[in-house]
């Protein structure tokens, strides 16, 4: 049996709000290319937390953790990710004026992969949520027989519980968005942004592991 299950969607929740790289990149999208871009962005997150789930529960992460050398190249991997994000925002806000957002419009050429992909990699290279899931999980597991099945039913409700937050955390930005859609909001925006995920990714690639 799961221990104290309603204690861990609590806890989860609370780091789920906590603003991070997942959270600047989904603003960033969301409020230069519309919400159609933040949720598409926010599928790829998704998709990548059900990775760490599974790589958790078959215990990929662990060796990955135990690993100076795997850990060391995903984290390197991530941080360079974050600042190429970083730094393509800010060249975006230094070579021209960001157009008006138009859902109508398809700005990226790559159209809906990209914001996907974006979402997908900045979750998968941090290797922090690897570590989260192996120190967070098994204080809310049994020690039963049943602990593959608790940790993937903790690892989806995770997920879930993020899906949920970033539903509501673009949909609260869509509705805002007669603000957020002026060009000097969205420069300004771009450029936060962009200087977080730099710095997010300077952080990821000096910590000791």
């Amino acid at each position: 049996m799961l221990e104290n299950y309603l204690l861990f969607i609590f806890m989860a929740f609370m780091l789920i709000i906590l603003p991070g790289p997942d959270t600047a990149v989904i603003t960033k999208n969301t409020i230069s290319k519309r919400k159609a871009a933040g949720l598409q962005t926010t599928a790829g997150t998704l998709v990548a937390l059900l990775i760490h789930t599974m790589a958790a529960v078959f215990g990929l992460s662990a060796l990955i953790v135990k690993s100076a050398f795997l850990f060391s190249i995903l984290k390197y991997a991530g941080a360079v990710y974050l600042i190429y994000l970083g730094c393509k925002s800010i060249l975006f806000i230094i070579k021209k004026q960001p157009q008006a957002a138009d859902d109508s419009v398809q700005v990226n050429k790559y159209g809906k992969e990209t914001y996907f992909r974006q979402g997908f990699l900045t979750n998968l290279l941090n290797p922090k949520v690897a570590v989260f899931f192996l120190t967070f999980l098994p204080q809310f597991a049994g020690k039963s027989d049943h602990a593959f099945f608790e940790f993937l039913i903790l690892g989806l409700t995770y997920t879930l519980l993020t899906m949920i937050w970033f539903f509501f955390y673009i949909y609260l930005i869509h509705f805002i968005s007669d603000f957020m859609k002026k060009p000097s909001t969205m420069k300004a925006v771009e450029g936060l942004t962009g200087g977080v995920l730099i710095l997010f990714g300077l952080k990821l690639a000096l910590e000791k592991n």
